[in-house]
Formats: structure tokens, sequence, C-alpha cells
């Protein structure tokens, strides 16, 4: 399996792939199509095993990150790794994929793909939702309808992020002139059971899944690393660490005073992959807000004091 490593900006899986978590906008939900909004910095990344007596029982039994986030809000992922020498990628919102709205699996597809190739795939800013858009992963609490993961499967089995890499068969890409370091200590990262926020389907946003150039065949299934990403909300955060969650955008106001520039990726020319059916059917946050309010029942969640969050079995 690949070497799995991580430091406080990124993960790291094999020598060749990295990944960082941006903290970005939350884009308007009003049936508008958006570029892609600009990046406010990475999220910090915290290794479960360096609070494992604060962290839920089950995230010291798989290991794995947790990153801190505000409810309702967004985050994109920053591919990188080496020029020269591709990674195939599976993302999970929860346990579905965000490609294909599929549960996660380790197969790689050959009629339908169901991951991405990076480099040539630079960043993933939501699910694959639409023809040329996607909708944007929004952090919201378990259990309340609104991560994809509860409304294609029925319950809140995971949250969080999970995704596996896959390298290049050998003898396929030309040879690394240098390798990239070792940043810290190996880390074992597998699904946790009850993580405490997963990712709901936000705005759209215009973002292709680019189609793999190079073939199904040429990716060595073999050979992989998985990695599950936890989410924590601010208080949850605070009780693990001890720290205050970082502070986050509020609005397109803030963009708009710093003068921030909404990016748009000169792609036309590039084939996008079909949009997956069940993801298309996925309902945003504004569309569950609205239909809880018609019923009267549900109100929109608030953050946990610490006394709450003992009741969660954090300790």
């Amino acid at each position: 399996m690949l070497e799995l490593n991580v430091d406080r900006a990124a993960i790291h899986v094999g020598p060749h792939f990295t990944v960082q978590f941006e903290r970005t906008l939350r884009i308007p939900d009003d049936g508008n199509t958006y570029p892609l909004p600009p990046s406010l910095g990475a999220f910090p990344i915290y290794r479960v095993r360096d609070y494992a007596d604060r962290v839920p029982e089950a995230w010291n039994e798989y290991g794995g990150v947790f990153i801190p986030m505000y409810q309702r809000e967004a985050l994109w992922l920053s591919f990188g790794g080496s020029d020269w020498c591709p990674s195939a990628v599976k993302v999970a919102a929860g346990h579905i994929n965000a490609v294909t709205g599929k549960r996660m699996h380790k197969k790689l597809n050959r009629t339908q793909q169901n991951y991405l190739v990076t480099p040539d795939q630079p960043w993933l800013d939501g699910i694959n939702a639409g023809k040329g858009y996607i909708r944007q992963f929004v952090a919201m609490p378990l259990g309340g309808g609104y991560t994809v993961e509860e409304q294609l499967t029925g319950k809140a089995e995971f949250g969080g992020l999970q995704m596996i890499v896959y390298a290049p068969k050998e003898g396929i890409f030309e040879e690394p002139v240098y390798e990239l370091p070792c940043m810290e200590e190996q880390i074992c990262a597998y699904a946790p059971s009850a993580p405490e926020m997963g990712l709901g389907a936000g705005g759209k946003m215009e973002q292709k899944i680019y189609p793999d150039e190079y073939g199904v065949d040429v990716w060595d299934t073999s050979n992989f690393g998985e990695v599950y990403v936890h989410i924590v909300n601010s208080q949850a955060f605070h009780y693990i660490t001890g720290h205050k969650a970082p502070s986050t955008p509020i609005s397109a106001e803030t963009y708009t005073d710093y003068g921030l520039p909404w990016f748009r990726l000169y792609d036309e020319c590039v084939r996008d992959i079909a949009p997956a059916d069940t993801l298309a059917q996925v309902k945003t946050i504004n569309e569950v807000d609205r239909a809880a309010a018609d019923e009267g029942a549900v109100e929109k969640p608030v953050e946990l004091d610490e006394k709450q969050i003992v009741g969660l079995d954090l300790v």
C-alpha cells in the first residue's frame, strides 16, 4: 500500500499525490451557476491519534485525521503532487462516491468512470450533479437529512470525507529525478463509525469532471492508499484540541471587500464525464430547510455547547 503521511497543511499519499482542504465562500443556492470561488487558506489538519483521549472511541480504532469547520461552511479539495506521475483518486462524501453517487468501493470502473485523475483534475468542489457543474461541498451535522450520504442511504453512517488514491503501474511513466520528502510519521486511516459532521449539497458551480485519458488499465489497483477525514464543528474542535477554531468568511461581501477574484477555468476544449443521476436528485441544503419549514417540525441545526458534546460520547 502507498505510504500515508500528514502535516498540518496537507495529506501525502505516496510520493506523488497531495491534497489540501481549502476554506472558501459558500456560493448562493439560487438556481444560478457560479464560477469557482478562491481559497481563503487551507483548513488545518490534525491526527486523530494525537488526541486519543478526547475523540470518539471509534476514531481511535480506525485512525485518520480531522479538520475543523463551521456548520454551513464550504470547502474544496486542492490536489497536488508530481506533474509527470498522475494518480487515480476516488472521493466520497461519507460512503457516497462524489462522481457516481454510488456506494464507495475499491474497484475502478471501466464503463462508468468513478474516479478522478490528478494532476489533470486540479481540484474538486462538490458532487457531480449536472452537466458541466457540481453542487458545492457544505459541512452539515448528521441526523437532519442534509448530507448526501443520509439522502442516498437513508441513514447517517460516517459523514466526513473518504479518499482512495491509486498509483499507476510501474514502467508507464518516466522515472522521477527526485522524491518528495516524507513530511511526518505515517498514519493509519480508515473509516470510523460516527463522525459528527458530513457534507451536504450547496449551490451550483461551473466545474467539469475530466475523463481518464490514460485508461483504467494504467492504474495499479493493488497499490493504493486510503484516508478518512473527520469533520468536527467549532465547539467539538475546541473540546478535543483546546484551541479555538480558525475564523471563517461570512458572506460574499467579505470577498468583495478584499477584492478577491472568482476563478474561471478555461477548459472549453476538455470533455466532461456524464453527471450522476442519483447525485442530481440530492436535495440542496436550502431545499431541506424549506421542506423542514413547511413541515414545521425541524429547526435549523445549532452549534453544541460542551455539555452537549460530552453527551455525544466525545469523552
